[in-house]
């Protein structure tokens, strides 16, 4: 009876982690989504720790870890701000890696279950892939966690015959897997174990360092992707049908983000994977390459621009990282509420890889109360740009970069972009003329009909917000 109730759980958490997942595709259900995850999560949890598999006496070290590690997500959740939340992921992730492996571990090294024949065979395999994917993703997000917080520097790292390196790595993780699963014993199959694991480590770490700083949205969703296939790995290896389901749905999701994220920037996974796009800010881009902007910038302050946005009738804001690293989400709803109040047709486009993880624009925004129905993507407002009177940058370079279709030579040439340039005028709100985060010069700062206006972003709006008031 109790196994049946426990299946019975499963799919009903199963159901909902799956409404969940429809839930977040749209930012006006994503609070439902999250809602029904969390119920979702807490009918598996506890269908588990009640259920035939899990003995009386072990109920209290469960319930002690689950409010250990419930705590520590609560101060994370209160501490972290908003700008944090891409290093927060890349976290999240490596937990993840971790679990994989010491349950792999500990899978190993049981002795209570005993496997004879192809069982023990497919048994093993399921150990061997799970601790290669968690180690690798492990690792990943540590660096991943570094670069996002600025602890490791987004220039990739290109080592001298690094393909070759991966390729000597995987051959070793071949003959160690060969040799893990023809061990007559425990102690037989632990060295290639620990091998193997040690290059996977190796490997996600070396991955990671050899992506540039502007493709890592892309890494945040593949290891979003990876992380799930993880959690599946654990699951074949306790024989959770439920873990499995779970961890399907996020590898699969996330690799599906993935590829829409390298589409957003005219890349392949192959390409991402192999690094050496993207630099540190201010360095040259990797590869050179691309002709030097011309022509004079032209400065505002924030009393000019209010004149222009109060005389305009429709304005287009991008949001970027910028905006995220000045917090300025906040003023910003206050200056589209005045805007909106004088009449002004204010709406905002949000390209796929604005900031650091999928999304982050639309979080930051969302937190804000900016509606949901002026919040529109790239492929939805790019076409009325050139209808527009104002469009506004706020912290954003590389998405609005008119080289990616006007300069072959540029290194993110074909990469889709918001043509804010096609407004009548655009505003451009940076702390100085440094190029962004792909490390590209930028010629919309030289166009005739923009304005640069320097300095911190949420100080700026306040006085174009005082500005507009008065």
């Amino acid at each position: 009876m109790t196994s049946n109730l426990t299946t019975v759980s499963y799919i009903g958490a199963a159901m909902l982690f799956i409404l969940s997942l429809g839930g977040l595709a749209n930012p006006e259900t994503a609070r439902r989504g999250n809602l029904l995850g969390m119920v979702g999560m807490t009918v598996a949890v506890l269908a588990t720790i009640l259920g035939p598999r899990v003995s009386s006496g072990g109920i209290p070290y469960i319930v002690g870890a689950l409010v250990v590690g419930g705590a520590v997500g609560i101060v994370a959740a209160r501490r972290v701000q908003m700008t944090q939340m891409p290093e927060l992921v890349a976290l999240m992730h490596s937990l993840v890696g971790m679990a994989a492996c010491l349950v792999g571990f500990a899978s190993y090294v049981d002795t209570s279950v005993h496997f004879t024949g192809s069982e023990k065979a497919i048994h093993e395999v399921e150990i061997y892939i799970g601790i290669l994917i968690g180690a690798v993703t492990f690792a990943g997000s540590i660096i991943a966690f570094g670069k996002l917080s600025g602890k490791v520097g987004g220039k990739p790292l290109l080592l001298p015959a690094r393909h070759w390196l991966n390729l000597a790595a995987l051959l070793v993780v071949i003959v160690s897997g060969r040799a893990f699963l023809h061990a007559g014993s425990i102690q037989d199959g632990m060295p290639p174990l620990l091998v193997m694991t040690a290059i996977s480590l190796l490997f996600g770490m070396h991955m990671v360092m050899a992506i540039g700083g502007a493709d890592m949205p892309v890494v945040v969703s593949m290891l979003n992707s990876y992380s799930g296939w993880a959690a599946a790995a654990t699951g074949f290896m306790l024989g959770n049908d439920l873990l499995i389901v779970i961890g399907a749905l996020v590898g699969s999701s996330g690799a599906i983000l993935s590829y829409i994220m390298c589409r957003a920037m005219n890349r392949n996974f192959i390409n991402v994977i192999a690094g050496g796009f993207g630099t540190a800010s201010g360095a040259p881009a990797a590869g050179g390459g691309g002709a030097q902007p011309a022509g004079e910038v032209v400065s505002v302050n924030s009393a000019e621009t209010a004149e222009l946005l109060r005389d305009a009738k429709s304005v287009i804001i991008v949001p970027g990282y910028g905006m995220a690293v000045a917090q300025a989400q906040h003023t910003v709803y206050e200056l589209t509420s005045v805007l909106r109040e004088k009449g002004v047709d204010v709406r905002f486009a949000i390209h796929p890889v604005a900031g650091r993880m999928p999304g982050h624009m639309n979080v930051l925004l969302a937190e804000a109360k900016v509606p949901y129905n002026i919040v529109l993507e790239m492929d939805e407002i790019n076409a009325d740009f050139a209808e527009a009177d104002v469009s506004m940058v706020i912290g954003a370079n590389d998405i609005v970069n008119p080289a990616a279709q006007e300069d072959p030579a540029s290194p993110i040439a074909g990469m889709p972009v918001l043509e804010v340039w096609k407004a009548k005028t655009s505003i451009v709100m940076k702390r100085s003329m440094a190029s962004g985060y792909a490390g590209v010069e930028n010629p919309l700062f030289y166009r005739d009909n923009n304005r640069m206006l320097f300095g911190d972003a949420k100080a700026m709006l306040r006085e174009i917000f005082a500005a507009l008031k008065a």
